[in-house]
């Protein structure tokens, strides 16, 4: 429960960093707003066509009697516009992360420095880090593609399909919230998806604390505009906990240094470079 306490406090502490930097709250909405206006044209369109989508792929229906017909075709398209729903929370920040690359690096580097005065740095050009995003955000979506199918077909087991898997998704949602917002972070430090994966599962409640929390929250697609930023600046400070580095920002007050103390967290992760 610590760690779950921890992980809602990063996202807090994101939303006051920028709060208190006005300026770079602004920077940080503008690539937001242009995937907002994208994606609300598209699930209008995709919603509008709904009973014709499950009209198509339910053609053995066709003959049913009323009121079975529209009941089944109804929930369907319930379960239809959820899906589409969830896919849109997981690809609106992989879309708007890649989209708005230069920004929000910029916004993560700020957060690094105003907490230890420097940011660590990949090493990589631009291009080399925006083509390391696309080809992680392919791959995400692929994998959030594939639970979204899982998710839909659990859907129809009864009792469980209408309880466990809404709050699985959510977790699920919120994990993958978490991975995406601290790539950014965590590829300016060496670590690409494989080991970033590999840390988030072994503080998984730490993880879900931090990204459920803000998937709850983006189902509003205004809310998920005005948080964005201080997701970013959230998922910095969260990534230099999981680093170890949280302690390293700041010396006791008496001026010491506590590194060469026992019991002080190891060097930071130097990651494998790409």
């Amino acid at each position: 429960m610590r760690d779950l306490a921890a992980g809602f406090g990063y996202l807090m502490k994101g939303q006051r960093w920028v709060a208190r930097h006005g300026r770079w709250w602004w920077f940080g909405m503008i690539p937001a707003l242009i995937t907002l206006v994208g994606y609300a044209a598209a699930l209008v369109a995709l919603f509008f066509w709904t009973d014709d989508v499950i009209d198509w792929a339910t053609p053995f229906a066709d003959g049913w009697p009323s009121p079975w017909l529209d009941v089944f075709r109804g929930a369907l398209a319930v379960l239809f516009a959820g899906v589409c729903l969830f896919l849109a929370i997981l690809t609106f920040t992989a879309v708007t992360l890649l989209v708005g690359q230069p920004f929000y690096e910029s916004l993560s580097e700020q957060v690094d420095i105003s907490e230890c005065g420097t940011a660590p740095e990949s090493g990589l050009s631009v291009w080399r880090e925006l083509w390391i995003g696309l080809r992680e955000a392919i791959a995400l979506v692929i994998r959030v593609a594939l639970w979204g199918v899982l998710f839909f077909a659990l859907g129809f087991v009864p009792v469980i399909g209408q309880t466990v898997i809404p709050v699985l998704a959510f977790c699920v949602t919120g994990f993958f919230l978490t991975e995406e917002l601290t790539s950014i972070a965590l590829l300016r430090r060496g670590v690409l998806v494989k080991e970033r994966r590999r840390l988030l599962r072994g503080r998984r409640m730490f993880t879900l604390g931090f990204g459920v929390p803000l998937a709850l929250a983006f189902l509003l697609p205004l809310v998920a505009v005005f948080l964005m930023p201080g997701a970013v600046a959230g998922a910095t400070l969260f990534v230099r906990d999981l680093m170890g580095e949280e302690a390293r920002a700041d010396d006791d007050e008496d001026g010491d240094d506590d590194r060469s103390q026992p019991g002080y967290p190891a060097a930071p992760y130097s990651g494998a470079q790409p």
